[in-house]
């Protein structure tokens, strides 16, 4: 079982996503996936996680996800003890920064960096990084493709805002290959 721990704010598409890298995995991918939200009253700006489960045989644990293959951030302003607590020894990082370095010197995890804002802002005119940190996810592991999240976002968005999303998956997951994989 693959499972992601997405850390966001209020807004940002935080559920959004994990909702969709399920979708592209079960829908697409033939796997079995659950996601779900975890927040309370909380008002746009506000911390929140969103978690996504994906495994070959059907999945029990309705539990949220402590011990995680991934950590997902969006927004690198909520670095701390929440998105440090529950790391396997190999669970890889995946965090918005243009300044990785700071965040490599305070875990002995694999840390992937990109600056997934810039991306959004150039591909979208908006600040929402959600699809771009899929593609950089997608880049990193190898539980779904990134064909089958295109799908999954031209299926739940509105064609004009699925079109910018899917480029700028593609954008985002080609700068994580490149600086990653070679």
């Amino acid at each position: 079982m693959v499972e992601v721990r997405w850390h966001g704010r209020g807004g940002q598409g935080s559920f959004t996503i994990a909702r969709l890298l399920g979708m592209a995995a079960s829908v697409y991918g033939g796997q079995f996936a659950q996601a779900f939200p975890s927040f309370g009253p909380e008002r746009r700006g506000a911390p929140v996680l969103g978690f996504t489960r994906i495994d070959s045989k059907k999945i029990l644990d309705r539990s949220e996800v402590d011990s995680c293959d991934y950590v997902v951030v969006l927004d690198e302003t909520l670095w701390g003890p929440a998105v440090v607590s529950g790391l396997k020894k190999d669970t890889v990082i995946i965090i918005n920064t243009a300044v990785p370095e700071q965040y490599r010197e305070q875990v002995d995890n694999p840390v992937v960096a990109i600056d997934a804002t810039s991306l959004a802002i150039e591909y979208l005119g908006r600040p929402i990084t959600n699809t771009a940190m899929l593609g950089a996810l997608v880049a990193v592991g190898d539980f779904v493709s990134l064909e089958h999240c295109k799908e999954a976002i031209a299926e739940s968005m509105k064609a004009s805002v699925g079109e910018k999303n899917i480029k700028l998956i593609e954008a985002a997951y080609k700068v994580v290959k490149e600086a990653y994989h070679g």
